[in-house]
């Protein structure tokens, strides 16, 4: 009786196929072609689509002689990427309501409006964005902090909700890549054995060229932005209302500023956002006079204000964990479908193709890009661009004999950067929720993340700062490569 059972379960085995690249190709182009007409041409939500392709998926797979309980193991494995994501997107949403009902987002933006000039707002804003996100380590909580403040005063400002978006996350984008703190940056070095220093030395090169390109084109796009058109009688009724429906005072400055601190000293990011909650909550109470019932509430579905000013309103109505429920709910179909891509082997077929045509060096980088590009809009998480293609490359680099931080800074400029441009991507999803700007609007002002991904291929192409193995960190590059080939 054992012996049977146990070759029925070989025979289970035996039977199973390997998901080939017409299989994969098929499951993706049909996720993609109900994404583009459901999102672009209906301009509906995309969970549906998302939805469909994980159905998709789930028959291929098990076409291919895999059971519903392993496909279903393949979904919770993919939902379980994202659960740290998902946490942190349950504390913005506190985070935002909280900060707004303390009245610290409203004395940014009453100080900020002041003292900031039009013209130069875009480049402070990437600036002051990736110093504080060079000092927590995490892009997402200063777009929720600082981005949200950024966006109240841009926008009173008379500058479009996209460029002051963009701004935003290029300068978070930044100090989260080039931080030893972020999660990502020590996710790709790790994978890669990188050490982690030697990583972020390494990505300068093309980090630095990308971000004084950002910082000149915000500079001039600025300058249509002077005085000529500033409305300041505008900004005055603004600045009036929000004293009328806040206490302003320099004191809430210190909530942001204790929690920058925290994470400065080592303090993990999620226990640091709570420290925020909580010190906004009690604001609320004690500063601003609300209820305790006002201080849950902003918790929960978010502040609400009615000042009669349509701007004002449109920029303090929010928060709130209800709030991140569309985000959430996103997060969890996208992870669905990404997980049954990337352990039923279909990812592992589509990248295996690429890899035949990765010949020379800058075609190898060029390929570690275009498929932390393609994951992430497949897959829908940046974690998942950053983990596969490491996987996938990392022989393969040994191979031709160029050095792993070549890798490393590959896969943090096509994955990290450019999860931003999938509307779908849990990064897209939270900015569009956080910022309350679609992508769409902010892409083309994301400079600094697809000018990364270019400075990177190009470099990769021409030679320049591509380690190889037997420079053994003597600081000499592979300057010759251009159209070498790597057999």
């Amino acid at each position: 009786m054992f012996n049977k059972k146990k070759g029925t379960e070989q025979d289970k085995v035996t039977t199973k196929k390997e998901i080939g690249i017409t299989a994969a190709v098929f499951t993706l182009a049909i996720m993609i072609a109900c994404m583009l007409f459901t999102v672009a041409v209906l301009e509906k939500e995309p969970h549906i689509p998302l939805m469909i392709g994980t159905a998709v998926a789930i028959i291929v797979t098990m076409l291919h002689g895999y059971t519903f309980e392993e496909v279903e193991e393949m979904m919770y494995k993919g939902i379980r990427h994202a659960l740290p994501a998902i946490v942190i997107i349950i504390l913005v949403g506190l985070i935002i309501g909280s900060w707004i009902g303390s009245g610290v987002v409203a004395t940014m933006i009453y100080y900020g409006l002041q003292l900031i000039d039009p013209r130069y707002f875009l480049t402070v804003v990437v600036i002051l964005c990736g110093i504080v996100a060079l000092a927590i380590g995490s892009s997402w909580s200063t777009m929720a902090t600082v981005g949200v403040a950024s966006m109240g005063i841009g926008i009173s400002m008379g500058i479009s909700p996209g460029m002051v978006a963009g701004a935003v996350i290029c300068g978070s984008y930044f100090g989260d890549k080039m931080s030893p703190l972020s999660d990502t940056t020590n996710l790709a070095s790790g994978l890669s054995d990188v050490d982690l220093f030697d990583h972020i030395k390494h990505m300068l090169y093309t980090t630095i060229p990308a971000l004084i390109i950002t910082l000149i084109a915000f500079f001039f796009i600025g300058q249509q932005f002077g005085a000529k058109h500033f409305d300041t009688k505008n900004i005055d009724k603004i600045l009036h209302t929000m004293q009328d429906q806040f206490v302003i005072t320099p004191w809430l400055l210190l909530i942001p500023l204790i929690v920058i601190g925290l994470v400065v000293v080592k303090v993990p990011a999620i226990p640091a956002i709570v420290v925020g909650i909580i010190l906004g909550f009690f604001a609320q109470i004690f500063i601003q006079g609300g209820s305790l019932t006002e201080a849950l509430t902003a918790l929960q579905t978010g502040y609400t204000i009615d000042s009669g000013n349509k701007l004002v309103d449109e920029l303090f109505n929010r928060g709130g964990l209800e709030s991140m429920f569309y985000t959430i709910s996103l997060t969890l179909v996208a992870m669905t479908f990404g997980g049954v891509l990337e352990y039923s082997g279909m990812l592992a077929a589509l990248i295996s193709v690429i890899l035949k045509f990765a010949k020379s060096t800058g075609s190898l980088i060029a390929s570690v890009i275009v498929s932390c590009i393609g994951t992430n809009f497949t897959c829908s998480e940046q974690y998942i661009s950053i983990i596969v293609p490491s996987r996938m490359y990392a022989s393969t680099f040994k191979e031709k004999g160029l050095h792993p931080k070549n890798l490393s800074r590959a896969l943090e400029d096509g994955g990290t950067l450019t999860s931003v441009f999938a509307p779908w991507n849990t990064c897209g999803v939270f900015i569009a929720s956080t910022l309350g700007v679609s992508v769409m609007e902010y892409a083309p002002y994301a400079i600094l993340n697809y000018t990364v991904p270019i400075i990177s291929i190009i470099f990769g192409y021409i030679g320049f700062k591509i380690i190889k193995l037997d420079d053994d960190n003597d600081g000499k590059s592979l300057n010759n490569t251009k159209g070498t080939e790597l057999v």
